[in-house]
């Protein structure tokens, strides 16, 4: 593996986690950076097939929304009809007629790569408000000997507890699926993805089941096994999905990669894939089951 591919891998690790922990606005401006930069290389794959999206209106909105969300996550889901609207008023006095295509790719481009991620920072809010301990709403936790060698969870918000739950799983379903697709995989899973396998797949969703009836059992969740075995489904599932649409659209626009922002592992959407359809399932399973 290159050199490349394994330091900035590293630092995005790093970044992720930190950000992550601290929460607050410090993870919504880390989430609005990924959003603005997803976005740019979603608009340069669809501007390929000769579309005209309103690509700068669409990235406005997005951030507005992620800003909504923190600020009180009640009302962004108002965002995503009143932006459809500003998206369509946009496009329908520009010069150029804009075509069906035109509209279809801007609301694509709002709904999966601003909309959906923007679950994220709902899903890492959950009870943060009332533990945060300092500035921008975020939370440093003072008891790290307890946390690290009794695993004591209880003065972390659920918000931090299953989000890093749910990025364990990811990363445990992509590793897994790697790794025994690589080695072991013989049958191909899709045509949209041809180095995907079955072996692979079936894999990488047990590695999710295994670590989140892990996470259930220490975090103690009501009936463990069983939300266990439905949230690492859930998220394997919903993981693969996530890999074989971006699949689908750099297939669609004839590249191999979505961007060459990432030294070795191509652009933000080749990494962040399977985690666009990930957060609301999970953000609802924990908000409506658990």
């Amino acid at each position: 593996m290159p050199w490349s591919r394994i330091i900035s891998g590293v630092i995005a690790i790093a970044l992720a986690l930190s950000s992550t922990l601290l929460g607050g606005w410090y993870f919504t401006i880390a989430i609005a950076i990924i959003v603005f930069l997803g976005q740019q290389e979603y608009f340069n794959l669809v501007r390929a097939r000769g579309i005209a999206p309103a690509a700068k209106t669409t990235m406005f909105v997005s951030q507005a929304l992620l800003v909504i969300c923190t600020l009180d996550s009640s009302l962004a889901d108002a965002i995503m009809p009143l932006a459809g609207t500003l998206i369509c008023f946009y496009l329908l006095f520009q010069p150029q007629f804009a075509t069906i295509a035109d509209i279809s790719a801007s609301i694509m481009g709002l709904f999966y790569v601003g909309y959906l991620p923007s679950y994220w920072v709902r899903l890492r809010n959950l009870d943060s408000v009332a533990i945060s301990n300092i500035p921008l709403g975020s939370y440093w936790p003072n008891n790290w000997n307890d946390i690290l060698t009794q695993g004591n969870l209880a003065n972390l918000s659920q918000g931090l507890t299953y989000t890093i739950l749910t990025f364990l799983c990811i990363w445990a379903a992509d590793i897994g699926a790697y790794i025994i697709g690589k080695f072991f995989g013989k049958t191909r899973l899709s045509d949209i993805s041809p180095k995907k396998t079955v072996e692979g797949a079936v894999f990488g969703i047990t590695a999710s089941v295994i670590v989140a009836l892990a996470g259930a059992y220490f975090l103690d969740l009501p009936n463990y096994l069983i939300t266990g075995l439905a949230l690492g489904l859930l998220i394997g599932i919903a993981s693969l999905l996530g890999d074989l649409t971006e699949s689908m659209l750099k297939r669609d626009a004839g590249v191999k990669d979505s961007g060459q922002l990432i030294p070795g592992h191509g652009g933000i959407l080749d990494r962040t894939d399977s985690y666009i359809f990930t957060a609301p399932l999970v953000y609802y399973f924990v908000t409506l089951l658990v």
